[in-house]
């Protein structure tokens, strides 16, 4: 399977020099010249922060930007012992699962749909937004509104996706919202997973108990989830297909 989802312009290689205060990295491009890019990823990014590791990042000329460079990918070592590219832009992992809702891929999963709306209000007292709320089509057997929450998900173990990498407070109550919409409207959990190296998905427990807890009891009550696998590469990202749930 190798289906391209989105295209770009080819990105620039480099080499990792360091990333620091969270948001911005080092890197060494080509022709030698050193470039601070922005790090949209603030997380610990477990498993990726190698330095001297292969990294790309695009070019943006828009003069509102203080950075005009993007970190957009890492090479590390897989879980098959064979190097992988993985997209570290938190910011891109929405495009990616609008792109697989647009194209139909979540039919079999969620029927056809008829409209897309991005970050609606919603949960107690309308605080929370969700990433997708999509109507479905008349001819849709369920006609219940649709909730859909993205996590962009590159910590692996093997071949395991977990997602958080950290302790989220945001990611569990986003768990808790996603439960009290259940029964009067379909909860989605949609784990982007920026990496081709794994088979299954799984909640971070070792990072954040909790959440764990509360993804298990979000499950129970009948929040879908839709683990779904991204390749990544220097002028596109190819759709990989969805993976299986897998708890301990």
């Amino acid at each position: 399977m190798n289906d391209r989802i989105i295209e770009f312009e080819p990105l620039i290689e480099g080499i990792l020099i360091k990333r620091y205060k969270r948001f911005l990295a080092d890197i060494q491009i080509d022709n030698g010249e050193i470039v601070t890019a922005h790090c949209a990823n603030t997380g610990p990014m477990k498993g990726l922060l190698n330095e001297g590791a292969k990294v790309r990042i695009s070019f943006s000329s828009s003069t509102t930007r203080k950075l005009p460079w993007t970190w957009e990918q890492v090479k590390v070592l897989g879980s098959d012992n064979k190097e992988v590219w993985v997209g570290i832009n938190t910011l891109f992992a929405n495009k990616l699962i609008r792109k697989v809702i647009e194209q139909n891929l979540f039919k079999d999963k969620l029927g056809e749909i008829a409209k897309i709306k991005s970050e609606v209000p919603y949960g107690k007292d309308k605080k929370s937004r969700i990433d997708f709320l999509l109507t479905p089509k008349s001819s849709n057997p369920d006609n219940r509104n649709i909730y859909v929450e993205v996590k962009n998900t590159t910590w692996t173990k093997n071949n395991v996706a977990l997602f958080p990498d950290t302790e989220t407070k945001r990611g569990q109550k986003h768990l808790i919202e996603l439960k009290g919409l259940i029964p009067e409207s379909k909860s989605v959990l949609v784990p982007c997973i920026t990496r081709k190296d794994i088979d299954y998905f799984a909640p971070g427990d070792e990072s954040d108990p909790l959440y764990g807890k509360l993804f298990r009891e979000s499950i129970s009550a009948g929040m879908l989830l839709v683990p779904c696998c991204f390749e990544f590469h220097s002028d596109h990202v190819a759709w990989n297909g969805f993976k299986s749930l897998k708890l301990n």
